[in-house]
């Protein structure tokens, strides 16, 4: 059970060290720093360091001239020494106004041109009016308006065609006629609501619009024409000034990004009179060449200690496993991580985890299939899954190939079996209808084994952490592994071979002091501890420990009972591909031949996701909460960029 060994360093200088002390953390590698907030609260008179940080603004204000202006500028860290923040914020401020100003100038023709162009299109719909618009604009008794009618409302104008108005179409297109209306100042008004009533969309022609419209045209394409040259000019003006400055640029950006690291590490700093002190936490093999780091400062002072020393902090949890369980420490994640001094459950997680899916998806060709697609996805993308996906499919590989299963035809490897093998026929036939309970009694006999490892695994973590009364009276405990592991067998010897132990003799040491101890747990906890055993009476605890004392023994019926979708999904696979086969021979022909390929890509996708999650639901319910509690914390060593 794979737990990195941790050495908790602890280091001391003088404040004025302050700067050089953190300029080596943020510099070294595979140390996890603990935060200073951990230790404060519980140190009377320390103080922390943490402060507001002046580099985020800046780096706010380089990643602004970045995205405003499209530079692209490297993330390398780099220390400049010759370079202060006075500097940075005058270079960048200036930077900025004249990007700005170019900024500006653009927006403003970018303005013009779209207002030049949104006139162009309405004057294009009035090319058929060979009249100076300056006129018609100036007309002191006439009104005039221009805009688009609907199609179908041109016909209605007959109804009003006694009104005091003058309609004149000039283009249409599939929905609108362009058009004018002119009417005297005294029917305006009334005019005005009967084009109104008519979906009339008034357009407005701008006053930078004169002559006829020919003409008019042809000046708002040579505004449109002169800004844009203007609007190119000022872009190369700008990359010219991004050019310039973009060397001198990324000089300020790194050494903002190192300062940036170097002020957020001053909240792993405590501090105490005019003392400060780190505690780092880092793996044993890396612990004296860390110590030799710091002490090359001078005047610091750097002690290695056992991770568990200061029992302020909570020691970190890493992980380390061989190539077969590494990748299952995602499941454990999931859960949580193991505390420093409990076990790694990766292993027993990984094998039976493993063991459990290639048992319920027995098939040797899927799970070969499975293995390659985990392995293409692991290669591609990194993915755990996918590192997961080869381990089980390489075991859904050997159950397949016990099962006599290529690609759901239960058939074509019993030659292997015989001539090979000297085997008159496959080792498990898995739809055979006399092999069903065996199956099934296999499956329970397999749960009982994997929980009864759970138990032992208990008892072994409550003996590391010297809880002595959990271990021994706990139902997870020594008490409850005889009581369950008794019950189980006799009803083995009873059932299997007419053997009955199930006698005074063995029941009062086996069952009745199991139960005993497991019902008096909680108060003799609190005895073992100086506190009262029974707080709130004897026939409350009495009450409360009776139906808890139920619970208990339905959770080792139900637990192991659990362990029957075992086989009950090795005969779902088989059976679903089983139906497989018969509509391939339904088919025949080139048919069979798709049903096979997609029959075994259903089946795949829906029986592995399905197999997958009940796999990891009888880890986590029925292992895990007998054994294992998830409340560590992951080791997170600082970024070295």
């Amino acid at each position: 059970m794979a737990i990195s060994t941790i050495k908790l360093i602890d280091i001391t200088a003088r404040q004025d060290k302050l700067d050089d002390v953190l300029t080596k953390l943020i510099e070294t590698e595979h140390v996890h720093p603990v935060l200073a907030s951990e230790i404060i609260e519980k140190v009377h008179g320390s103080t922390s360091f943490v402060s507001e940080n002046p580099c985020q603004a800046l780096l706010q204000d380089v990643k602004d001239i970045e995205t405003k202006f499209n530079i692209n500028l490297s993330n390398v860290e780099q220390r400049n020494y010759d370079i202060d923040f006075d500097e940075m914020y005058d270079y960048m401020q200036n930077l900025k106004y004249q990007l700005n100003e170019e900024i500006q100038r653009i927006n403003a023709l970018e303005k013009d041109i779209s207002e030049y162009q949104d006139a162009l299109i309405q004057v294009n719909h009035l090319k058929a009016l060979d009249l100076p618009l300056d006129d018609l604009f100036a007309a002191e008794y006439i009104t005039f308006r221009f805009g688009r009618l609907p199609n179908d409302s041109v016909p209605k104008l007959r109804f009003f065609q006694s009104k005091a108005f003058v309609f004149q179409s000039f283009e249409t297109d599939h929905n609108y006629a362009w058009c004018m209306y002119y009417t005297t100042d005294e029917f305006k008004r009334e005019v005005d609501n009967i084009f109104s009533s008519l979906f009339f969309e008034r357009i407005f022609i701008p006053d930078f619009v004169h002559g006829r419209p020919l003409e008019a045209i042809e000046n708002l394409e040579s505004k449109i024409q002169k800004a844009q040259l203007e609007i190119q000019s000022y872009h190369q003006e700008m990359d010219e000034i991004a050019g310039t400055c973009t060397n001198k640029l990324s000089c300020i950006k790194g050494e903002l990004l190192y300062l940036n690291r170097l002020f957020e590490a001053k909240k792993y700093v405590v501090g105490l009179g005019d003392k400060i002190s780190i505690s780092l936490f880092v793996e044993d093999q890396y612990a004296e060449q860390v110590k030799a780091s710091f002490n090359a400062i001078g005047d610091v002072d750097v002690d290695i200690n056992e991770a568990d020393t200061d029992k302020r902090i909570q020691p970190p949890t890493k992980l380390k496993n061989g190539w077969f369980e590494k990748p299952f420490g995602l499941f454990v994640e999931m859960y949580g991580l193991p505390s420093y001094h409990d076990i790694d459950p990766t292993p027993f997680v990984a094998w039976s985890y493993a063991i459990l899916f290639g048992l319920m998806f027995g098939d040797l060709g899927q799970g070969i299939v499975l293995a390659l697609l985990g392995y293409f996805l692991y290669k591609k993308k990194g993915s755990m899954l996918g590192a997961i996906g080869v381990r089980i499919g390489i075991t859904s590989s050997i159950f397949g190939f016990l099962y006599g299963s290529l690609f759901g035809n239960e058939e074509i490897l019993i030659p292997v079996f015989q001539n090979v093998f000297g085997l008159i026929d496959k080792p498990i036939h898995v739809m055979d209808a006399d092999f069903t309970m065996t199956l099934l009694i296999s499956a329970i006999g397999i749960g009982v084994f994997l929980i009864v490892v759970a138990m032992l695994l208990s008892i072994y973590i409550k003996f590391k952490k010297k809880h002595y009364v959990e271990m021994i009276m706990s139902h997870n405990g020594i008490a409850g592994l005889i009581l369950y592991t008794y019950v189980l067998t006799a009803l083995a010897l009873s059932m299997g071979f007419q053997i009955n132990i199930l006698m005074p003799v063995f029941t009062l040491p086996f069952i009745g002091i199991p139960l005993l101890l497991i019902f008096m747990k909680e108060p003799m906890e609190r005895k073992f501890h100086g506190e009262t055993m029974f707080p709130n009476g004897f026939g409350g605890f009495f009450v409360e420990s009776f139906f808890e004392l139920f619970e208990i023994l339905l959770s080792y019926v139900t637990n192991t009972m659990s362990f029957l979708r075992v086989g009950g999904f090795i005969l779902s696979h088989a059976g679903m591909m089983l139906v497989v086969m018969s509509l391939m021979d339904m088919v025949g022909g080139t048919g069979s031949i798709f049903v096979l390929i997609f029959g075994n890509i259903f089946v795949m996708a829906l029986e592995g996701m399905i197999v997958g999650i009940q796999v990891l639901r009888l880890q986590f319910y029925e292992l895990f909460s007998r054994y294992y509690q998830g409340d560590g914390i992951a080791f997170t060593p600082l970024q070295i960029k």
